[in-house]
This record gives structure tokens, sequence and C-alpha cells, in this order.
């Protein structure tokens, strides 16, 4: 549900709670407009004022720690030029790009679209059909994702209409160029597939910067796959090393609908994927891949919850961590499975290899089932390369190193092959291996 206009007159004693969270919302420069667009970033407002920053006391939040980025002072980024040619996936002919979370016609390609499929930003709707979608997702109150609607000045939106089968992806680029100060980016995707459509999204977030420079990304995507429509979601976080990024990902699934999400993170100094996908009708699939890969002192956060509400419901959840040096993964994942879904079948797996004896991981998958006629299961496993695997590469003639190099991207490569552009694999293979040979 959106976030009620009612919030605007919260008293002034519940309001500004939270200094930080008050400073970001100082510097949110949006454009002026009438009706229900700015009455939807003042209840956001509103909301951000009564509200906290999340901290470890909170169960969702207990083994990351946001102080690091409560101690920055960002300011608003703005855009500027950078170049896109090693980013550039040639497989992929539509894209749209953001720089700093400013939309960039100059760097996007939405020519020759096939009919039915629209590609662009907020302009390219009218406002009541944009209305119907857009911060209508459940979750809306979470605290960032009302940051990022308070701030909301453009959207990338993909609208595929009914029976239309979209052949190639599309790709969404989110570029974060760091200056001489901390800034922030909000960037907004509206995704909307109609009745009997497919299509396939390449959202990717990334840091064209040389320099390290800090800067934070909170993101907030949300998915409507109607009914028998089908999404293919492949998500891919690599940004800078000091950067922070906090990302939603809300998805909508209507009867005989299918969505898989491809989830790859592979930089950042904190990251967190909050991703939450509501079933509202009968006969869903859903599957959910993704792989964390950190070193150094990252720490990398996946929470899931996924709500099967209605019966003959299909779900399916591999979530891979590759974890060295001092760095610390997360993983949650709920799975809701109340009395009304019956005849449902769910699995979820969270696999995680440790690389170091000082790396880490918090795991918790979690099924919560008063439906009495199911199949589910739900598991962990935390290990580290096998002494008698590498000895075995190694009486293969592979020296040691090279031997650790294969099992890592071995592991890796389980949730990679699910990326549907050869080009980003190779890419994300190649970050992968410079990550964990550190």
């Amino acid at each position: 549900m959106s976030i009620p206009v009612s919030l605007t007159s919260i008293p002034d004693s519940l309001l500004d709670r939270d200094a930080f969270l008050s400073g970001l919302l100082s510097r949110v420069t949006t454009k002026k407009s009438d009706g229900w667009l700015q009455d939807l970033r003042d209840g956001a407002a509103n909301w951000v004022r009564h509200s906290v920053m999340p901290n470890t006391r909170e169960e969702e939040w207990r083994f990351t720690d946001l102080s690091p980025l409560k101690q920055v002072d960002f300011n608003l980024g703005m855009f500027q030029e950078t170049s896109l040619e090693s980013y550039i996936l040639p497989e992929v002919s539509q894209r749209l790009v953001f720089v700093n979370g400013v939309y960039s016609p100059d760097l996007s390609n939405i020519e020759n679209l096939p009919s039915g499929l629209i590609v662009g930003n907020l302009d390219i709707l009218p406002g009541e059909v944009i209305q119907e979608y857009l911060a209508q997702s459940e979750g809306a109150k979470e605290v960032f994702t009302a940051l990022n609607t308070a701030a909301l000045n453009d959207v990338a939106v993909v609208w595929v209409g009914k029976n239309v089968v979209v052949e190639t992806p599309i790709h969404l680029l989110f570029v974060s160029v760091s200056g001489e100060s901390a800034t922030i980016s909000q960037p907004r995707v509206l995704v909307v597939a109609e009745s009997n459509s497919q299509v396939t999204l390449i959202e990717e977030y990334i840091s064209s910067s040389q320099n390290e420079g800090v800067y934070f990304t909170n993101g907030v995507t949300e998915i409507w796959v109607n009914e028998n429509a089908q999404v293919s979601h492949n998500r891919v976080v690599r940004e800078g090393n000091a950067a922070f990024h906090v990302g939603k990902t809300a998805v909508t699934q209507a009867r005989y609908s299918r969505y898989s999400c491809n989830a790859v993170t592979v930089g950042g100094k904190i990251s967190r994927h909050n991703l939450e996908i509501l079933q509202t009708g009968e006969q869903t699939e859903t599957t959910l891949n993704g792989l964390t890969v950190i070193a150094d002192n990252q720490l990398a956060d996946t929470h899931s919850a996924l709500s099967l509400n209605h019966p003959h419901g299909v779900s399916k959840q591999l979530h891979k961590c590759i974890i060295g040096d001092r760095a610390h993964g997360v993983f949650n994942g709920k799975i809701f499975v109340p009395k009304p879904a019956q005849l449902t079948n769910a699995s979820q797996l969270n696999r995680n290899l440790l690389l170091s004896s000082k790396s880490r991981i918090d795991t918790k998958p979690q099924l919560e089932i008063t439906a009495d006629n199911v199949k589910c299961a739900h598991g962990a496993t935390v290990s580290q390369l096998e002494d008698d695997q590498i000895f075995y590469l190694q009486s293969r003639g592979i020296d040691e190193n090279n031997a650790r190099k294969l099992l890592v991207n071995g592991f890796a490569m389980e949730v990679i092959n699910f990326i549907p552009v050869a080009y980003l694999r190779e890419s994300l293979l190649k970050t992968v291996t410079s990550l964990t040979n550190k």
C-alpha cells in the first residue's frame, strides 16, 4: 500500500526524531508538482521525519551496523560526464542510464522498441497511469524506501503491454561518479509486465570513478507481474569499495505469473538488499538465486521475504556467499505460508564458503507455515575449501593457487550461469576471481 497523505498531519512533537535522517531530507531537491506526486513525496517525507535509523537492537538489523553511514555528511549527487565504454553489454540494445540518480538521454538507447514496449523515464506515461503502481507496493513505510519516495524526482520505467514478448534484455544502468565530497543518489525503478507478457531485465549499479570516493546509493525497484506474465530480473551490484548501498526490490505477483531474480553483489563497504515478494493469486512460480562475494572488511546483508498467500505456489531459493579476509556476510530468508496457501511447494538453501579464519557469516533461513498440506524445506551450510579437493587437483598437475581459484569459481558459477548475458557473466567471473585472490 502507498504512504497515506494523512501522514502530512503528524504532530510536530513526533517529527525530526533522527538528526541523520533529517539532514538527508534537508538536502532533497525535487521538482515542484501539484497533485498526487507531491502528496506522495510529502507523506513519505513526514514518515521519514517520524522514523529513526535502524540499529543493531532491532532484529532485522541485528548483524548490520549502520553507524559508519551515519558518520558521513552526504550531499546531493549531481549529473557528471562519464564514459560507459567498459560497461556496455554488446548483446543488449535497449539501455536506460542514470548518473548519480539523474537520467541521461544521451547515454541511453531506447530507439527501435518493439510495439507494446515502453522504456524511459517518468515523462513517458500520464500521471494517472503511473499513479496506479508507483509507491503502491507493500513495505512503503520502511525507512529507506520512504526516504527514496520523499526524494523522488524521476523513475526508470519499463512498461510491457499485454501479450508482448520482449526478445532481448533491457539494461538499467545506475552509475555513481564520486567527487571530493560524499554524495547520495536515490534511483527508482518501476516495472509493469501486463498480462501474458515476457521481459528480461538487467539492473546494474556501478562506480565509474577511478578514486575510491564515498557515496551512498539508496535504490528502490517495484516490479508488478500481472496475470500469466513472466519477468526475469537480474540485479548486479558492483559499487566502489568505500560506497554504501541499500536496495529494495518489491515484487507483486498475480496468479499464474512467473518471476525469477538473479542477484549478485560484489562491491560496497556496506551493502544491504531487501527482497520482498507478495503473491496475490494462486499458482505463481518464484525462483530466487543470489551470490555475495566480499573481502577485506566489507559487510553484505541480504534479507528476503516471500509471502505465499494462495494455493499451488512454487518457490525455489538458492543464496551463496563467498567471504574472505575479515568480511562479514548476512543472510536472512523468510518464507510465509499461511493457512490459505495449501499445496504450496517451497524450498530455500543458503550455502556459504569462508576463505579465511577471520571471515564471518550469520545465516537464518526461516519457514513460517500454518498450512497443513504443503511441501517445504530449508537449510544452510557453512564450509571452507576442503584439503582433499585441493590435493586432488594438485595431483592432476594444477598448482595450489589455481586449484583454490578453480574451486571458488566453480562455487560461484552455479549462480552466475543464470545470468542471461554472456558478456556480463564473463565480467562477473573476472570480478569474483580478483576479489577472492586478494
